[in-house]
């Protein structure tokens, strides 16, 4: 009897992982973006019992993502994993907003299989490129049926979606997960699951974003020494939808940033707030006049309320 094989999709996205530089020496001054996801994937190896397929769905550092690239991402994905022959989705994609995709695709899919982004701290062309054996350990996940979800894959370690964030600037073990710690570890093309995989209903569907023009406007304002309440003003001024802030420590907010924006509240515009801390969340008291980020950070709770004030 004939055993089918698996399919695993690899939507490449640019960044980091498909960067060139002039040298193998330079790990800083290249140009993301640079490789197609075909190139990435042609000396990879491929899990056991699998086929891959691969797609380009952009090709941009991934600090130059826009809403019109989160919304093709999602529908390609929306489109594979309807495929009963699909085991799993990769993404190539760059570090700088990697958390975010990944927050944004868990809250539109809340997928059962898994979709797994990967990336890459140092380009193609590095003497030490990182990216292969986090596309390899990508794969390895996606074709898992311990896997499901969305989860985030580089350096070995599985982060999921609601918890990673990127901790440092350079070094290839640059993700954490927080207080929650991560999902999973691959080891040698094999999952060592140490926590309950992301699960949960879509905050929205997929199918159902709005055009990104139509996206309700929601920016992040950061609470700090000598804040003042310009900036909140400002945004009211010219139509923001939705602010949230970066609180210190357990969801505090200087007094004028936090005057400015009750005010704003008053005037309808949804607040949120997050702590600009790498851990822990805002935890809710008595009295609280401005509502928490339900934990996450202000990124992700930026995605949230978006997505929130589409309804």
């Amino acid at each position: 009897m004939q055993v089918s094989e698996r399919r695993i999709v690899v939507l490449g996205c640019g960044g980091t992982i498909a960067g060139r530089a002039a040298s193998a020496s330079d790990n800083l001054g290249y140009r993301a973006g640079e490789l197609g996801v075909e190139e990435l994937i042609a000396h990879v190896p491929v899990p056991e019992g699998s086929t891959l397929a691969a797609e380009q769905v952009a090709n941009i550092d991934s600090k130059d993502l826009g809403l019109a690239q989160w919304c093709a991402l999602s529908q390609r994905c929306a489109h594979w994993l309807a495929q009963t022959e699909v085991a799993g989705i990769v993404i190539t994609h760059g570090t700088d907003t990697l958390e975010e995709t990944a927050f944004f695709l868990h809250a539109v899919l809340a997928p059962v299989k898994p979709v797994v982004l990967t990336g890459a701290m140092r380009p193609a062309t590095s003497a030490a490129a990182d990216g292969p054996q986090n596309i390899a350990d990508a794969l390895s996940v996606a074709a898992s049926p311990l896997a499901q979800g969305v989860c985030v894959v580089l350096a070995g370690t599985v982060h999921g979606a609601i918890e990673v964030q990127k901790v440092h600037s350079y070094r290839a073990d640059a993700f954490g997960s927080g207080d929650a710690g991560p999902l999973a570890y691959v080891e040698e093309g094999r999952l060592r699951v140490l926590r309950a995989w992301p699960q949960g209903p879509a905050l929205r569907s997929a199918g159902s974003l709005p055009d990104p023009d139509a996206w309700p406007r929601v920016e992040i304002v950061m609470s700090h020494a000598g804040a003042g309440s310009a900036l909140v003003r400002a945004l009211v001024k010219d139509g923001v939808a939705g602010i949230v802030v970066a609180a210190t420590g357990n969801g505090t907010v200087h007094e004028a940033l936090e005057g400015a924006l009750l005010a704003a509240q008053e005037q309808g515009v949804e607040v949120r707030r997050a702590s600009r801390c790498a851990q822990g969340r805002v935890l809710p008291q008595p009295g609280d006049r401005l509502p928490g980020a339900d934990g996450l950070s202000p990124v992700k709770a930026r995605i949230a309320l978006m997505l929130e004030l589409m309804q």
